[in-house]
């Protein structure tokens, strides 16, 4: 039975869609499973747990600022990292299953010739895959590799896999500035994640991994059986535990560093913590107003735009909040629908690029789509191959960005 579903499986003509089909409901079952799950948990930190211990803090006389800290830097982070939970229970139970039943050893095998250019093999497929539903687990399943250069390049690539958080971005400006190419715009993103990931790889495995080449891959297929679930669960609790207690930390601490920038004021009118404290007199602010001007060569130093990507740093879906909160309007919905915010956006892009608000909008996507991924993955990259590989990472990544988002608008300007 092995050797004639593998007749079927192994042949790229039908091995690729099911593949695809593998992935799709992969996907599904992170958003209609895992979704609602971790919005239940993130609105019982922000709500009732929130309200019970600033109730507390208040009853017993707590100073505002400490208040401040546990609820918006302590129990946000808390926050996080368990909403987060879910999700990582689903990625690696169906990595699980896929590798015990001996179907990962076959998509290895059919993807083996694709990866050869950038010195992978086929088990790398699976992670960059996956790097586009959400980088967090793509990164947990570079464990499927054992290479360890391998897994480490691998594990270097799958930030640039354009996850979902992303696309809102995508739609936010694709909607303003090319209304009438918006999904096109937004499969040039997607194309231009992949395009990315190969040039970064061969540029990596040329320079960095040298020693890293493509080898024969030589696998045992074994014959397909069930999945031992008894092994399941304690194999998921394990990397489970681990991401809490490792990654749980570098979060807790990057959230309250967040905390402490929007809440120590520049301004002696405000003290720290104070909810009246408007974000551009406090240390966000000021850190947006600094970084600014970095970006004028990429069409976009506007403060708005900049504290956009600091906040896009802790998760890339806060960035339309914060941009609906910095213009002082309401976010929308339906980031693809004309709004308040969309022409605010058009003003503002119109201003910083000298007119060339269009250029400027698509090296911001750019950026996004490049810069250092959210906080969590950043947490899983150190826990994985740690603090200096991360660093090193997270600082090429903010360079290559800064050098596309120039090219493209430039770019841009001379086309227009």
């Amino acid at each position: 039975r092995s050797d004639r579903a593998d007749a079927i499986l192994l042949r790229p003509i039908f091995g690729v869609p099911v593949f695809l089909a593998v992935l799709w409901l992969t996907f599904q079952l992170t958003t209609t499973v895992a979704g609602p799950i971790q919005d239940f948990f993130e609105a019982l930190i922000t709500g009732p747990v929130t309200a019970g211990l600033t109730g507390l803090a208040g009853a017993v006389g707590a100073p505002g600022w400490l208040e401040s800290l546990l609820a918006n830097g302590v129990l946000a982070g808390v926050g996080t990292v368990v909403s987060f939970i879910p999700l990582m229970v689903i990625i690696f139970t169906m990595i699980f299953i896929l590798e015990d039943s001996g179907y990962l050893a076959r998509v290895a095998v059919v993807a083996d010739r694709a990866l050869e250019g950038i010195g992978l093999d086929g088990r790398a497929i699976l992670p960059l895959v996956i790097g586009f539903g959400c980088n967090l687990p793509a990164l947990s399943a570079t464990k499927t590799i054992a290479d360890p250069r391998q897994r480490l390049l691998t594990g270097l690539l799958i930030p640039f896999s354009s996850c979902t958080a992303r696309l809102v971005i995508y739609l936010l400006l694709a909607s303003a500035f090319f209304p009438e190419h918006a999904g096109t715009v937004v499969f040039l993103m997607y194309l231009a994640s992949v395009l990315v990931i190969v040039l970064v790889g061969i540029g990596l495995r040329k320079t960095l991994f040298r020693d890293v080449t493509h080898q024969p891959l030589l696998l045992v297929l074994p014959a397909y059986q069930m999945p031992r679930f008894g092994s399941l669960a304690l194999a998921v609790a394990v990397r489970c535990k681990s991401f809490v207690l490792r990654a749980g930390a570098v979060i807790l601490a990057l959230s309250i560093g967040v905390w402490a920038l929007l809440a120590v004021p520049t301004s002696p009118q405000y003290s720290i913590g104070d909810p009246a404290l408007p974000a551009t007199e406090s240390l966000f602010g000021a850190a947006a107003h600094a970084i600014a001007p970095v970006f004028e060569p990429a069409g976009f130093n506007d403060w708005h735009a900049s504290a956009a990507l600091i906040t896009g740093f802790v998760a890339k879906e806060a960035v339309v909040g914060t941009f609906a909160t910095t213009f002082g309007v309401d976010e929308p919905a339906d980031p693809a629908v004309a709004s308040d915010l969309t022409s605010r956006l058009q003003d503002s892009f119109d201003a910083s690029s000298g007119g060339y608000g269009k250029a400027a909008a698509a090296a911001f996507m750019i950026f996004t789509l490049v810069y250092t991924p959210c906080l969590v993955t950043v947490a899983e990259q150190r826990r994985l191959f740690g603090g200096l590989v991360t660093a090193a990472a997270v600082g090429g990544s903010l360079i290559l960005a800064w050098l596309l988002a120039v090219v493209v608008f430039q770019v841009g300007v001379l086309l227009s």
